[in-house]
C-alpha cells in the first residue's frame, strides 16, 4: 500500500462512519417518526370509535324515546325535513286513515281518592296503572294516543292498516277493566273503569312546531269520547260501527248510550255493552290457552278475562313486566363498553385489509380518485413537521469530512461546500423560525411550504454533489489527456479525486431524503429519484476518467490480463466485467434508487389507507352526530329539555318519576271558540284535513313566536284549538328570599306580553286568509307540580289547582280578551297593565272569584316601564295581601291532581268539534 493510501485511511474510515451514522440516525428517525404516526393513528381511531360507539348510544336511547311518542314514519319524516328552508306554509304531518278503532277509558271515582293522598303519590299511582295500560296497548296492537288527567285513549287500525282493530280493542278495554283492580287493591277504594269504543275514520299526526304530541281528530273521535262518557263503570260501550267489525268474537246487550248523550241520538247510533268472550284472544301473548270463559258475565260482577285467565293472572302479568322502559335507557357497563371498543378496535386494525381499504378508491400511482379526497389528503397534518428539513442536515458532518480528503483541495470545491453548509443551515434556520411563529399564532406550517423547504434542501445538497463530481470530472480528464499516473496528485491546478465512490454513497444518501416530504406525491418522487440517479450519472458519461481505478492493484480482473490468449478466459468477458466495475456505483445507485420506491409505494399505501380509513371513520362519526342531532331537536320538541336531558344517560325505571314543585309559575289557556263552527268534513276540505292545515298554520306561528320568549315560557300542549303554555319552569332560574315582585314575577309579565303577541299574530293570519277567529284567553298564576307520566310513552304536564283556574279563565272569558283572577291582576299592575273588572265567576272547586279583563300597559315617561321603588314597594305589599288572603302561598295541595284531571276532562269536552 503506497504512502497516500496510508495517509488518508484514518479519514476514509471516519468519513465512513460518519456517513453510517448519518444514514442510521436518519433510519432510526423514520422509525420513530413512523411508529409515532401509527400510534397516534391507533389512537385517533379507538377515541373515534369510543365517540361513535358514544354518540350510537345516545342516539338509540334519543330514537328509543323519540319513537315511543310519535309513530316511526312520522318521526323519519320530521328527521328528514330538519334544517329545510322555510316555506310559505309550514308542513303537516298528518294523513286520514279509514277503519280505524278509537278507545277513550276513563277512572271512575278517582276523586274519591284524590283528598286521601298527595300529588305526587297519585300521580306514581296514575304512572304505574299507564304504565300497565301501555304494556296492553302493545299486547294488542294498540296506538297510545294522549293521557288527558286520568282519561287515557288509544287507537287501532292506524298507522298501520290491519283487519281485527275493532276485536283487539275490545281486548285491550276489557283487560283495561281488569288492570284497574290494581288500584283498588293500592288504594282500597272503589275505583273503576269506563270504556267507549267507536269505529271510523281520523285524522291522525301532529300539529305545529313544538312540543308534538301525536293526536287524532274527526266527528269519529268526538263520538268515541261521547261512547265513553256515556257508557257505566266497569263496562266496555261499543257503537254498533263497532259491533259490524267484531266478527260475533263477543256476545253483546243493548246500552241505549244514545238516550244518555244527546250527540249519539243525532248520530243516530245504537250502542252495546261487551258481555262475554266467545272466542279467546289468539295472539302471540296470550296465556289463556284454549280455555274459554263463555260462562262469566260482567253484569253479575264476575271478572271476564278476555284471554281466557283469571283477574289474578291479568294482574301479575303485567307487574313488573315493563322493565325495559323507554326512560330506562340500557345503559352498557364500563368493562362491556371496553370489550365491545377493543373487539371494534380488532377489526378495524389488527384485521384490516389495506388493499381492500384502498380497492376502488385509487388509481395505479397510488392517488385518489376522488379529488376532494386526494387534496384532504395532501394537505393532512403532518405529525412532526421539523422532520422534514433534517435528513440533509444529517449527512452534512460526513459530507464535510469527505470533502477533507477525498475531494482535491481546490478554491471551487471548497466554494461549492461552502455554500451547501451556508445554505443547509440557512434553510433549517429560516424553517424553524416560521414553525415558532406557527405555533406563537396557533397555526400550523402549509403542507406545500415544507414540502418546498424539504425538496429545495435536498436540490441544493444534490446540486452541490454533483457540482462537485463534474469539477473532478474536468481534472481528470486533463490529467488523463497529460498521460499522467493515475495517483499523480496535481498538474497546472488540477488535481486528481482520489475516491470519487463517496460522491455516489452521498448520492444514495441523498435519494433517501427524498423519501421525507409527505406532501409530496407517489409519481413525483419517483420521477425526483430517477432525475437524482440521472444526474450522478450524466457526470461521469461526460467524464469517464471519473470512474477509472486510481489503484490498479485493487484491480480484480487485472491478474486476468496476461491470459486473455489462453482457452480459459474470454478477451470480451472480462471487458464488460471490467466496464462493469467500474460502473458499479452507478448500477448500485440505481438499485438502491428501485428499492426506494418500492419501500415508497408501500409505505404510502400505508399511509393512504390510515387517512381512508380515519376519513371513513370520521364521516361515520359526523353521520352518527347529525343522527344525534337530529334526534335531539326532535326529542326537545317531545319533552321540555331539561326534562329530555334527566332520562337520557341514567337508567331510570318507570317508578323513579320526573316530578318537581314549583311555588310561582303563570298558566296560560288560548282557544279559538269559533274554530268548531269553521270545521267540517266534506269532500272540498278533503275530509276536514285542510282545516287542521290552517290550524296548523296558526299553532305553529304561535310556537315559532319571538325568541325572547323561549327563556321563561314552554309550551305544555294543545288540544284541538286550545293552546297552553307555562312560564317559570326553567330550572335555572335562582330567586333569593329579598328579590321583590318585579324580579320573582317578571316571567308572568313576560308571558302576558306572549299572550298579547298572539292575538296579534292571529289578527295578522286573519287578515291574509280573510278570516275571523278570534282569541280567549285565561292566566294564572301560583303553585304547581310537573311532571312525566307514562313509561313507555312518556307525557309532561302540570297539574294543580292553578292551571285548573288558568282553565276556567279562558273558559269562561270573552272572545278576544285576556281574563286574570284578582291576585293575578294585582301582581301584573306592577308592571304596568292597568284591568277592567268583570265580577264574580264560579269556580269549580274555587268558589265565586273576582277577575278582571287586561285593556293594556300603561307606557311611563320617557319609555320607560320601570316603577318607583315607592311604587313596587306598595305594589309588594297589595299582592302579599291578595296572596295571603287566598291561600296560593302554599307549594301544594292535596287535591291538585284532581284539578288536573277537571281541566283535561273540561278541555276535552270543550273542544270537542261540533
Amino acid at each position: 500500500m503506497d504512502k497516500r493510501l496510508a495517509d488518508d485511511f484514518v479519514y476514509q474510515q471516519l468519513a465512513n462512519a460518519t456517513l453510517l451514522f448519518g444514514v442510521t440516525l436518519m433510519g432510526g428517525m423514520a422509525y420513530v417518526i413512523g411508529s409515532g404516526q401509527q400510534r397516534r393513528s391507533f389512537q385517533d381511531t379507538k377515541r373515534s370509535l369510543r365517540d361513535k360507539l358514544t354518540i350510537e348510544q345516545q342516539s338509540k336511547e334519543q330514537e328509543r324515546l323519540l319513537l315511543s311518542v310519535l309513530p316511526e314514519h312520522v318521526a323519519v319524516q320530521m328527521r328528514q325535513d330538519l334544517g329545510l328552508i322555510d316555506t310559505q306554509f309550514k308542513k303537516i304531518y298528518m294523513s286520514r286513515h279509514e277503519n280505524v278503532s278509537i278507545l277513550y277509558a276513563d277512572i271512575v271515582g278517582f276523586t274519591a281518592i284524590s283528598s286521601t293522598y298527595s300529588a305526587q303519590d297519585l300521580v306514581a299511582i296514575l304512572n304505574e296503572l299507564f304504565a300497565r295500560f301501555d304494556r296492553l296497548a302493545e299486547k294488542y296492537n294498540q296506538l297510545r294516543i294522549k293521557i288527558l288527567g286520568d282519561c287515557y285513549y288509544c287507537i287501532s287500525g292506524a298507522p298501520v292498516e290491519r283487519s281485527d282493530h275493532a276485536v283487539l280493542c275490545v281486548h285491550m278495554g276489557l283487560s283495561m277493566v281488569k288492570a284497574i283492580k290494581y288500584v283498588q287493591q293500592t288504594t282500597n277504594s272503589p275505583v273503576d273503569m269506563r270504556v267507549g269504543i267507536h269505529t271510523g275514520a281520523v285524522l291522525a299526526g301532529v300539529l305545529g312546531q313544538r312540543q308534538w304530541q301525536f293526536d287524532v281528530y274527526s266527528r269519529d273521535v268526538e263520538l268515541a269520547n261521547k261512547m265513553e262518557s256515556s257508557g257505566m263503570a266497569g263496562r266496555v260501550h261499543v257503537s254498533e260501527v263497532t259491533l259490524s267489525f267484531l266478527n260475533d268474537e263477543f256476545e253483546v246487550e243493548p246500552a241505549y248510550g244514545e238516550r244518555r248523550e244527546e250527540m249519539l241520538r243525532q248520530a243516530g247510533i245504537k250502542t252495546y255493552f261487551i258481555v262475554r268472550v266467545l272466542k279467546p284472544y289468539q295472539g302471540g301473548s296470550s296465556t289463556g290457552g284454549g280455555n274459554v270463559t263463555e260462562e262469566k258475565n260482567v253484569s253479575e260482577g264476575e271478572p271476564l278475562d278476555a284471554d281466557g285467565g283469571d283477574a289474578a293472572e291479568t294482574l301479575s302479568e303485567l307487574r313488573d313486566e315493563d322493565e325495559d322502559s323507554v326512560l330506562s335507557p340500557q345503559d352498557e357497563s364500563k368493562e362491556n363498553e371496553d370489550a365491545k371498543i377493543l373487539a371494534m378496535l380488532e377489526e378495524e386494525l389488527v384485521n384490516r385489509d389495506d388493499d381492500m381499504e384502498l380497492a376502488g378508491a385509487t388509481n395505479l400511482c397510488l392517488t385518489f380518485k376522488s379529488n376532494e379526497v386526494e387534496a384532504a389528503f395532501a394537505k393532512r397534518t403532518d405529525g412532526c413537521p421539523l422532520s422534514a428539513v433534517a435528513p440533509p442536515f444529517m449527512l452534512l458532518p460526513a459530507v464535510a469530512i469527505i470533502a477533507t480528503f477525498a475531494a482535491p483541495v481546490t478554491w471551487p470545491l471548497h466554494a461549492v461546500y461552502l455554500a451547501l453548509e451556508l445554505e443547509t443551515c440557512l434553510i433549517n434556520v429560516l424553517f424553524y423560525a416560521c414553525f415558532k411563529y406557527a405555533q406563537h399564532k396557533k397555526q400550523r406550517l402549509s403542507p406545500f411550504w415544507i414540502q418546498t423547504c424539504s425538496i429545495f434542501n435536498v436540490s441544493m445538497f444534490v446540486a452541490a454533489n454533483v457540482a462537485t463530481m463534474v469539477i473532478c470530472g474536468d481534472f481528470d480528464t486533463v490529467l488523463a489527456e497529460d498521460s499522467l499516473r493515475e495517483d499523480a496528485p496535481a498538474r497546472s491546478g488540477a488535481r486528481r479525486c482520489m475516491h470519487p465512490s463517496y460522491y455516489f454513497h452521498v448520492a444514495a444518501g441523498a435519494a433517501c431524503c427524498v423519501l421525507w416530504p409527505d406532501a409530496m406525491g407517489g409519481a413525483a418522487r419517483a420521477a425526483y429519484l430517477f432525475a437524482l440517479a440521472v444526474a450522478h450519472t450524466v457526470p461521469a458519461v461526460y467524464a469517464p476518467a471519473l470512474l477509472a481505478l486510481r489503484d490498479h492493484s485493487r484491480d480484480p480482473y487485472g491478474p486476468l490480463v496476461p491470459n486473455v490468449n489462453g482457452t480459459i478466459y474470454n478477451n470480451q468477458l472480462i471487458t464488460a466485467l471490467t466496464h462493469i466495475h467500474a460502473g458499479r456505483n452507478i448500477v448500485m445507485l440505481f438499485i438502491i434508487v428501485i428499492a426506494l420506491l418500492v419501500y415508497n409505494r408501500y409505505s404510502e399505501s400505508l399511509e393512504r389507507a390510515r387517512h381512508s380509513r380515519g376519513e371513513r371513520m370520521r364521516v361515520q362519526a359526523e353521520q352518527a352526530k347529525d343522527l344525534r342531532r337530529r334526534n335531539q331537536a326532535l326529542v326537545h320538541n317531545v319533552l321540555p329539555p331539561h326534562v329530555a336531558s334527566h332520562f337520557m344517560g341514567a337508567r331510570h325505571h318507570h317508578r323513579d318519576l320526573y316530578s318537581q314543585s314549583y311555588a310561582e309559575v303563570g298558566v296560560l289557556f288560548a282557544s279559538m271558540p269559533n274554530f268548531s263552527e269553521f270545521y267540517s268534513e266534506e269532500t272540498v276540505n278533503n275530509q276536514g284535513l285542510e282545516c287542521l292545515r290552517f290550524l296548523n298554520e296558526v299553532i305553529s306561528d304561535f310556537d315559532l313566536e319571538d325568541p325572547k320568549f323561549s327563556k321563561d315560557i314552554i309550551k305544555i300542549k294543545t288540544i284541538s284549538s286550545t293552546y297552553m303554555a307555562a312560564s317559570g319552569l326553567n330550572p335555572t332560574r335562582q330567586m333569593q328570599p329579598s328579590d321583590g315582585v318585579l324580579v320573582r314575577w317578571a316571567h308572568l309579565a313576560c308571558l302576558v306580553e306572549f299572550a298579547m303577541e298572539l292575538q296579534r299574530v292571529l289578527a295578522a293570519i286573519n287578515e291574509q286568509s280573510f278570516n275571523h277567529f278570534v282569541l280567549r284567553l285565561g292566566v294564572n298564576h301560583g303553585p304547581i307540580t310537573a311532571g312525566v307520566i307514562g313509561a313507555r310513552k312518556p307525557h309532561y304536564d302540570i297539574w294543580g289547582n292553578t292551571v285548573n283556574v288558568a282553565s276556567r279563565m279562558e273558559s269562561t272569558g270573552k272572545a278576544g280578551c285576556i281574563q286574570v283572577t284578582e291576585e293575578t291582576s294585582q301582581i301584573l299592575k306592577c308592571f304596568g297593565y292597568y284591568f277592567e273588572q268583570r265580577g264574580l265567576v264560579a269556580v269549580k272547586g274555587k268558589g265565586q272569584l273576582m277577575t278582571y279583563y287586561l285593556q293594556g300597559k300603561r307606557d311611563h315617561p320617557n319609555g320607560e316601564t320601570e316603577v318607583s321603588n315607592m311604587e313596587e314597594a306598595l305594589c309588594e305589599a297589595e299582592v302579599t295581601d291578595a296572596l295571603l288572603a287566598n291561600g296560593d302561598a302554599a307549594i301544594s295541595h292535596p287535591l291538585q291532581l284532581q284539578s288536573a284531571v277537571d281541566v283535561n276532562q273540561h278541555l276535552l269536552t270543550k273542544t270537542t268539534i261540533e
